[in-house]
């Protein structure tokens, strides 16, 4: 069986498989009632991010949940592997803040927390739900955003001191306060071109008579309060950064989660109910860095990125600290949180020479390796077949699952394991890198 939700599956394991299979398709399930006065919604399993920001926007300005920042996400999905966003440093990731839920297990049971028991609830909440069962809804935890908050963007090429800059974000942007959201996406970029604000790494875009090739960095991000204060605190904390009051907009918090998605921060939060996807095929790998690149090897992984042509690959930094840095490791099967400086975040588009592609994202992803744990870790939600896959037919051992799974789980891979021997021993709910049972 294949459990499609409203999305996020990087290699397709919720609606293809190489053995026959079922699909279960929760696209049409998906109502949300959302209690401004409890700060809780009940959300159902087929929903989107931009249908529950857009329901919550209805009753509140100041109400928001921690998810994540792209509108067509399946909200299932992102819970399911843990969901970070704008919040994250404040509130902790959306499966930190899931309160309850309803799911259909192997004995077709439909459970909620009580009745699940705390293994079982703790296993769905960033361990991948598809592998115990079938989720039906999730009561969420709202939080509160002030009316204005600060979208920023600062931009620097490599021979504007970026790469710098951006050595010295990783000392500072872990322990900005936690009302600060301070990332960095990385894009080749042609030098006798102006410098565009690119809108994805996945539109056309001319390749001839380009000229030499650079690096773009930009620093952007959020912050929960007024433009006035963000200027100050960043003048101070990070003055290599160059922030003025030009390169800030001051706006609701739903107009933040419009432009995010790559809307107009002025137009309707109607467009958030859309549920239009990419069609171009692509890669994408990620690893969590626990130990600053040195400014050499940051040179190196701008040689490796400037053997692809824009706009086809991109290189994403997303800064922990704040409030990852408070919940404890095993809090949920997500362990990626104190010792954690940042994610790294690589795309590479397929549309072309994939073996070239493929070679050039596992190259970047095997550069990265020193500076993760022992692990070589990878975030669930950016799903990754090259790290190992299950067998199609017959069991598969602990010892083979692990090689995917401790990347993912680190040692909170092992509590999965007991939990899903103990709610679905005979491996009724099962994929490529679904959790199996002892």
């Amino acid at each position: 069986m294949r459990i499609r939700g409203g999305g996020h599956d990087y290699e397709g394991l919720s609606y293809v498989s190489k053995v026959p299979f079922v699909l279960l398709d929760m696209n049409n399930y998906r109502s949300i009632v959302v209690d401004a006065v409890e700060a809780t919604a009940w959300v159902q399993s087929g929903a989107t991010l931009g249908e529950l920001y857009y329901r919550i926007a209805e009753k509140s300005t100041t109400l928001t949940f921690p998810g994540g920042v792209w509108y067509t996400v399946g909200v299932t999905g992102l819970i399911s592997g843990g969901g970070y966003g704008h919040l994250r440093r404040k509130y902790g990731l959306a499966a930190d803040n899931v309160i309850d839920a309803r799911l259909i297990d192997a004995n077709c049971r439909i459970l909620d927390r009580q009745s699940m028991g705390e293994d079982l609830f703790w296993a769905i909440r960033g361990g991948g739900a598809s592998s115990f069962g079938v989720i039906l809804s999730w009561k969420l935890r709202l939080v509160y955003v002030p009316e204005k908050v600060t979208s920023f963007q600062v931009e620097r090429l490599l021979e504007e001191n970026g790469s710098e800059v951006l050595y010295r974000w990783q000392f500072i942007a872990p322990v900005l306060p936690r009302d600060v959201d301070l990332r960095v996406g990385a894009f080749p970029h042609w030098k006798n071109k102006p410098n565009p604000r690119i809108r994805t790494v996945l539109e056309s875009g001319s390749r001839s008579n380009e000229g030499a090739k650079t690096v773009n960095i930009r620093f952007y991000g959020t912050f929960l309060g007024p433009r006035d204060e963000l200027v100050a605190m960043m003048s101070e904390s990070f003055p290599e950064l160059g922030l003025k009051q030009e390169n800030c907009l001051e706006v609701t918090y739903i107009q933040i989660l419009l432009a995010s998605s790559f809307f107009n921060p002025y137009g309707s939060p109607t467009e958030l109910l859309g549920r239009s996807s990419y069609t171009i095929p692509f890669k994408a790998k990620s690893t969590f860095v626990e130990i600053p690149i040195s400014r050499a090897d940051l040179n190196g992984m701008w040689q490796l990125l400037l053997q692809t042509d824009p706009p086809t690959s991109n290189i994403r930094f997303t800064s922990y600290g704040g409030m990852m840095d408070e919940i404890p490791e095993s809090a949920i099967p997500f362990p990626h949180r104190a010792g954690t400086l940042y994610m790294v975040y690589m795309r590479v588009s397929t549309d072309g020479d994939v073996a070239k592609s493929l070679r050039w994202i596992r190259n970047l992803y095997n550069y990265l390796i020193p500076y993760s744990n022992p692990f070589q870790t990878a975030y669930v939600n950016y799903n990754d077949l090259d790290l190992g896959v299950n067998n199609q037919y017959g069991r598969t051992s602990y010892e083979q699952a692990s090689a995917w799974g401790k990347k993912y789980f680190k040692h909170n891979f092992d509590r999965l394991v007991a939990v899903k021997s103990m709610v679905d021993p005979d491996n009724f709910f099962r994929h490529e890198q679904s959790i199996p049972p002892l």
